[in-house]
């Protein structure tokens, strides 16, 4: 029995060696500098002989290839698993600059042959000599520091860049925005919450999705530098001429080596570093805005982009009573959210519906893009024939600098008598058409109307009153006028604390904060950073707006600093609020920087519950 186990066993491990799949990868930077090695490797995960390397026609060999093999074995619950892979590794230098491609290589495994993937390398031109003068302007603007240490970090190593893709644009085009960080020779730590972002006057914003930051090379004014997008955003601007949007503030922690007295070997080895701030600014930039032109078409809502427009109708031939669904795409890349609905002239006789829309768009560098979808859905309560009118989408063409309207077929229709409906018009008495409250059914009632004499009702209403005291009368005056009295006197309290708009939003600021507390705490339950940041952020600025009277447009730390010292509020308790502002508006932009969700959330509802128990 055991040796029975024993084969099994034996066979099972075979089986699943053989069944793994052969995996054959090559892997290379994607970027690298002309005159600098590095490595390229391919790795297989079953043994395996005569590599096949491509021609490296753009590449200088240095070494290789270097074969290498590792190989695991565990046990988990009595289950084997194995892992194997081997190695092989090429050191190359590139001589010239450009993108080039290395092709597949091929290996034998088992006696078949197998390919890797090709590799695509971009290679960046060698730094130039630097010149011995004033730093010359990048466009990064003027730069402050903290500490002499972080003012001998060069503008030269360090700046950020605004770049726009766009600074002459029509009204509604979209553009882009990105502010991107630029270091040589310089160990950025981190970048700390003190950012200010502008507040794009004159511009609806799009935010892009940043995700976490990376870095890459990119060759700039003759060097080459670490990259890192900080900050990017799609805007609309909703008027005409210049627009200028202010400087962009980002504060970094860079790790510098400290030049001070050698006091052990472990210094003079290691070296000795400490981190040091440095306030970066990226430049305002001007945006030249220019008007649509005129004559514009009667349809035209506002769109600009590129569209197209796909209509389609879910029947030609119907009875009355039943449903038409004339549906509208709307596709394209532009304003696509600010898109209206077009409207449909139906004829009489159709009772329609407010129309469905589905929107389902992406926002990327270039804007937002996707599809409109509009369903208009109509019943025909008699039976003819029925012609609905085109439907006309005007927009401005911002490839062709012109105004483009875009239609639908008229659309005819044949309504067939149904069940319970009439013929043309029903207008008459008999087979008069009765409509439900909720549009769903017909009743007819034809004949089966009655008329009421109402005569006798008024003989018997005539001899009721006749009963009633007249010295009671008096009561059915005075009662009403009271009454009214009473309403008005509420009405009129009411009018006045809601015209009182500051106290309204004092008193409204403890439960507003709560609901977006309410919803930070389930964003932290489903650990979607993103709107939980984005929940604090909201409940923290709306509290303090509304319970210090500052207006949103005023609304910024140093007016918040400056009235709650006004009101006596502790240096403590200021700095709580410091924080929290600081915490949740930087960890939106900057998810590189580890901070705690869950203290994040405590830290906003003791500040909130610490200040309603100040008398501010």
């Amino acid at each position: 029995m055991k040796k029975i186990l024993s084969i099994l066993v034996f066979i099972g491990i075979a089986l699943s060696v053989f069944a793994d799949e052969v995996v054959f990868k090559a892997n290379a930077p994607s970027q690298v500098i002309a005159g600098r090695p590095f490595q390229l490797t391919y790795t297989v995960n079953q043994r395996c002989r005569d590599l096949n390397a491509p021609e490296f026609t753009d590449f200088d060999v240095l070494a290789g290839p270097y074969s290498s093999t590792s190989s695991s074995i565990s046990f988990v619950n009595g289950r084997r698993t194995s892992s194997y892979e081997q190695t092989y590794t090429y050191t190359l230098m590139a001589q010239r600059t450009g993108t080039f491609t290395i092709g597949p290589a091929s290996i034998k495994v088992d006696g078949s042959n197998y390919q890797s993937n090709g590799v695509r390398i971009q290679v960046l031109p060698e730094d130039q000599q630097p010149q011995q003068t004033a730093s010359q302007g990048r466009g990064q603007g003027q730069q402050s520091s903290q500490g002499s240490q972080g003012s001998q970090v060069s503008s030269e190593n360090l700046f950020v860049r605004t770049i726009t893709t766009k600074t002459k644009v029509h009204e509604q085009e979209a553009f882009m925005i990105m502010y991107k960080l630029y270091f040589a020779n310089v160990d950025v730590a981190q970048l700390t919450n003190n950012t200010k972002l502008p507040e794009f006057t004159g511009f609806l914003k799009q935010e892009l999705e940043q995700g976490e930051i990376q870095t890459e090379l990119e060759h700039y004014n003759g060097r080459n530098y670490q990259t890192a997008v900080l900050y990017r955003t799609i805007l609309y601007p909703q008027h005409s001429g210049d627009i200028t949007i202010d400087p962009a503030r980002f504060e970094a922690v860079l790790r510098v080596q400290t030049r001070q007295q050698v006091r052990s070997i472990f210094d003079d080895f290691f070296g000795s570093y400490t981190n040091v701030t440095k306030m970066l600014t990226a430049p305002g930039v001007t945006i030249h805005v220019a008007a649509l032109p005129g004559g514009k078409p009667a349809g035209f809502s506002g769109g600009v982009g590129k569209f197209t427009l796909t209509p389609s109708i879910s029947q030609t031939e119907l009875q009355a009573n039943d449903a038409v669904t004339i549906k509208l795409d709307i596709s394209g890349s532009g304003n696509m959210k600010l898109l209206k609905t077009p409207s449909i002239d139906w004829p009489e006789g159709f009772e329609p519906y407010d129309p469905k829309v589905t929107n389902n768009f992406k926002t990327t560098s270039s804007g937002v893009s996707g599809t409109k979808s509009i369903e208009y859905l109509a019943i025909p309560r008699s039976a003819g024939d029925y012609t609905i009118p085109a439907v006309h989408f005007s927009y401005f063409d911002i490839e062709d600098k012109a105004y483009k309207t875009l239609s639908t077929p008229e659309y005819t229709l044949h309504v067939k008598r149904g069940a319970g409906s009439s013929a043309g018009n029903s207008s008459g008495e008999e087979g008069a058409v009765v409509y439900h409250a909720h549009k769903e059914d017909i009743k007819q009632l034809g004949s089966d109307i009655r008329y009421i004499d109402a005569k006798p009702l008024q003989r018997k209403a005539k001899a009721q009153s006749s009963l009633i005291d007249y010295q009671y009368l008096w009561m059915w005056y005075v009662l009403p006028l009271v009454l009214a009295g009473i309403v008005l006197v509420v009405l009129r309290k009411q009018m006045l604390e809601n015209a009182d708009i500051t106290r309204v939003r004092y008193k409204r600021a403890n439960k507003v904060a709560q609901k977006r507390l309410k919803a930070a705490a389930a964003a932290l339950k489903a650990n979607n950073k993103d709107a939980f940041y984005a929940a604090i952020e909201q409940a923290a600025w709306t509290y303090l707006s509304d319970r210090l009277s500052i207006p949103t447009a005023d609304l910024n730390k140093e007016n918040i600093t400056s009235i709650l010292q006004q009101k006596g509020v502790s240096e403590t308790l200021i700095a709580d609020v410091k924080n929290v502002l600081s915490t949740a508006e930087f960890a939106r932009y900057a998810p590189s920087t580890d901070h705690a969700m869950d203290d994040l959330y405590t830290a906003t509802t003791n500040l909130i519950n610490n200040l309603e128990e100040q008398k501010i």
